[in-house]
């Protein structure tokens, strides 16, 4: 049995967690943290924290992980380049699952699109297009991010300074190297994503759409399970769906 805490768990993900986690009988959910809850109160009765709160919460409950010896699942988008450092630094002391995205399709996406990038070369134009819902309040997604960075290793590239978030007005003929990136918001969508590689007389799309979260829950408590005991170390979806 692999008990849980879940953060963040009145948002969307989290409410989504608790309901598919009913449905696996080896997890047990022993607390539920949310805003102003007290995460060293109830951790020490968990195995493994999943966390989907808030990108200002993040580094805070994965050093409370570290300080308590457990493993942390992260999903939380919105991290700061500061943030993102410190916890890759807490996975000396913890294992942590820290990844964009938990869909089994969607870690298919990003297996397929470093082969497609690999085989078609650089003659090919990249762009990444993804669309969810009107309430998101970060863009790129943490999803699209991944793509454009699997672009950018494959072509060795830095993708700061290749990314082209969105085009407006004389900007000029498309440079062979930039990589676009672009948010759209609205609806109740509730994730789709599509990586385009345009050629001169053919074009091939690689695309994933999701219709529930789901998805991303049953993916990120297959990673809590996973991960629960393993050693220290930073570990994404790929490697607990053995694609690396």
């Amino acid at each position: 049995m692999t008990r849980l805490v879940i953060t963040g768990s009145n948002g969307r993900m989290g409410r989504m967690l608790v309901a598919c986690a009913a449905q696996h009988p080896e997890l047990s959910i022993t607390a539920q943290i949310d805003q102003g809850q007290d995460l060293r109160s109830v951790i020490q009765d968990a195995d493994v924290v999943i966390d989907f709160s808030f990108h200002s919460a993040t580094l805070g409950f994965a050093r409370i992980c570290a300080e308590q010896g457990r493993g942390i699942v992260i999903g939380t988008t919105g991290l700061s380049a500061a943030d993102r450092e410190a916890i890759t630094g807490l996975a000396a002391r913890i294992p942590i699952v820290f990844s964009s995205n938990y869909s089994t399709g969607v870690n298919t996406l990003f297996w397929l699109t470093r082969k497609a990038a690999e085989i078609l070369g650089p003659e090919f134009d990249l762009e990444v297009v993804e669309m969810h819902h009107r309430q998101k309040q970060d863009a790129p997604s943490g999803t699209a991010r991944t793509l454009a960075e699997i672009l950018a290793a494959v072509r060795g590239r830095d993708l700061d300074q290749v990314a082209r978030h969105g085009r407006e007005g004389m900007v000029g003929k498309r440079t062979r190297e930039e990589i676009g990136i672009h948010a759209i918001r609205g609806g109740d969508v509730v994730g789709d994503h599509t990586v385009i590689f345009a050629g001169l007389g053919e074009r091939v799309e690689l695309t994933h759409k999701a219709s529930t979260r789901e998805t991303f829950a049953n993916g990120a408590l297959r990673a809590a399970q996973w991960v629960a005991g393993r050693a220290p170390g930073l570990y994404d979806m790929q490697d607990v769906l053995g694609l690396r």
